[in-house]
């Protein structure tokens, strides 16, 4: 959850009362949030660096307060005051309606084809006389950068640009061009650069350098220019220094570049809206959603509703209630998210404690509570579990084992980050050799198991899934001789555990088999009830070597979902 810090005293002068710390905290779970720390600049400095940093520090009393991840509307003073005033009765929702410019001409953004190569999308919007304070400023500038670190996941997703309107003219242009071509003054620098001498020169800035990967290797750039062909910024790095805002900023332009043209509207939408108590209103659009409440009367869910900024109304048809969404809302997007809503506003406290209608038993998933039992005993028997990543390489399951990847039926992932997580694991066993690699040098002999999913390609899952997960046991012995005897005792003692005889066609049996994990005549394949559940034997020394490992190895896996 994002954590909002803002100073005690603004906040209760801005809500027209003072709070005891108290009094507070069961105001913000009331309306589901959390009062999470209590603290001050100066103390927050003394724990991250230590009291000589710390010295000057202001000791204004601070609220940090954790607020939903969805709520983007809470992330500054602003809208965290005007969602407790609502709350309260206070203050009624407000409502978003189109004021034209006094010229009557809107402003344009124009995009070009151009930025579909690196940016493809961007909207935009003017705050129209507004008035700074240097605490509105703050607290502008800090909604930026949330909305940054969480929505816009690190400018990556969206990055948001602000100017003076007023020192620059419209139409404005949304293009891209090769880095060597852009030339400006990047903000509270003195010269030009171009936009590749930007790059080299924020490679050092503690702040910038962690956007710079999300363009640095594009054959283009974007930028934004206005009408007389200035500048205004390189999203998602840097503003111009020409158009800054300040204090004295009367009209801002906000811009919005993006990958996704939801989330970017999003963005736009919570900054003006939660700035523009300071200025003219702005153009955004509010939704409509009906409802029928099943509990309370639809008067009083029409009242609760209002209470959390969703004006409501009885429709007059049945016990529907018609919900206005405003563009603060941007969490809305289902019925049961208004009735979400509407309980947090009656109190969750307040919620009757009633005795259920229907009657149900609960009991542990059959799968669950045989590989339970399983990893008990099997443990007892002395092994070791461990439990290793269900993503590995494509070498894990495919050339380290001596098999093609395109064989093992393996489900890709689709945009890895790291080539260590790229498939989804085919077998357990490469998970069990890397931990052995990772211990060589515990003492000798490392008995491993692990009892956990494989993911497996099956058509009969359909388009959207194909694929389903497998419960494997599998169990490797690490040693100076390979001991295929202990592997071998461990698999009978399973069966014993799961009452399988050892009996050929309604028991168990095993017979040779070929598989180029394992070393040629060192190779069983486990029947039971005549349908093959898995092999054991002594591993192949490539595949020994390949996981650089030094000593002979010997290994079982079986599927456990037949014993059920």
């Amino acid at each position: 959850m994002p954590t909002v810090g803002v100073k005690r005293d603004l906040l209760f002068k801005a809500l027209g009362r003072s709070y005891t710390d108290e009094e507070f905290d069961e105001l913000c779970f009331q309306f589901g949030l959390e009062l999470d720390e209590i603290t001050s600049e100066k103390e927050l400095i003394s724990k991250e660096q230590n009291d000589s940093k710390a010295a000057g520090a202001s000791d204004v009393i601070l609220y940090k307060i954790d607020v939903p991840a969805n709520r983007y509307d809470l992330l500054c003073l602003e809208g965290l005051v005007r969602g407790l005033q609502v709350f309260k009765n206070k203050l009624e929702a407000p409502r978003y309606v189109r004021v034209s410019p006094v010229s009557g001409q809107p402003q344009k953004l124009i995009i070009t084809k151009e930025t579909a190569a690196v940016r493809p999308y961007a909207v935009a919007a003017v705050l129209r006389d507004i008035t700074f304070t240097q605490e509105r400023y703050d607290s502008f500038i800090e909604l930026q950068e949330k909305l940054h670190q969480n929505i816009c996941r690190k400018r990556s997703i969206v990055a948001i640009g602000t100017h003076d309107l007023d020192t620059t003219s419209g139409p404005f242009t949304y293009t891209a061009k090769p880095p060597s071509e852009i030339c400006f003054q990047p903000l509270n620098q003195t010269k030009e650069f171009t936009a590749t001498e930007l790059m080299s020169l924020y490679r050092t800035d503690s702040h910038l350098k962690h956007y710079l990967h999300i363009i640095e290797d594009k054959p283009v750039y974007p930028v934004i220019y206005d009408s007389n062909g200035i500048v205004l910024s390189m999203p998602p790095i840097i503003n111009g220094d020409h158009t800054k805002i300040s204090l004295k900023t009367k009209n801002v332009f906000i811009e919005c570049t993006a990958t996704d043209l939801t989330k970017a509207k999003v963005v736009l939408d919570t900054l003006v809206t939660m700035f523009s108590q300071y200025s003219s209103q702005p153009n955004l659009k509010h939704v409509f959603i009906s409802s029928s409440p099943h509990s309370e009367s639809t008067e009083t869910v029409a009242q609760l509703l209002t209470r959390m900024c969703l004006l409501s109304k009885l429709t007059g048809v049945g016990d529907q209630i018609e919900v206005e969404i405003p563009p603060t809302r941007s969490d809305i997007i289902h019925a049961c998210d208004i009735v979400e809503d509407a309980a947090i506003a009656y109190g969750f406290n307040n919620i009757t404690r009633t005795t259920p209608r229907s009657y149900t038993v609960a009991t542990q998933f059959p799968l669950n509570k045989l590989t339970e039992l399983l990893r008990q005993d099997v443990a007892a028997a002395g092994f070791t579990e461990v439990l290793t990543f269900a993503l590995c390489s494509k070498e894990d399951v495919g050339d380290k084992l001596g098999k093609k990847i395109s064989e093992t039926g393996a489900a890709h992932i689709s945009n890895p980050k790291t080539a260590e997580f790229q498939v989804a694991r085919t077998t357990l066993l490469p998970g069990l050799l890397k931990t052995i690699a990772a211990n060589k040098k515990m003492p000798l002999p490392l008995k491993l198991f692990e009892i956990s999913d494989v993911v497996l390609k099956d058509k009969s899952k359909g388009v959207y899934v194909g694929a389903r997960n497998s419960r494997r046991f599998c169990a490797v012995y690490y040693n100076k001789s390979p001991g295929f005897e202990v592997i071998h005792g461990l698999m009978d003692r399973t069966m014993q555990l799961l009452g399988v005889k050892p009996l050929r066609g309604e028991g168990y049996h095993i017979q040779a088999a070929e598989d180029s994990i394992f070393f040629p005549g060192r190779c069983a394949e486990i029947f039971v009830d005549g349908k093959s559940v898995g092999r054991l034997g002594v591993l192949h020394p490539n595949v020994v070597t390949r996981f650089e490992l030094t000593m002979p190895c010997s290994a079982l896996e079986m599927d456990i979902e037949p014993f059920l």
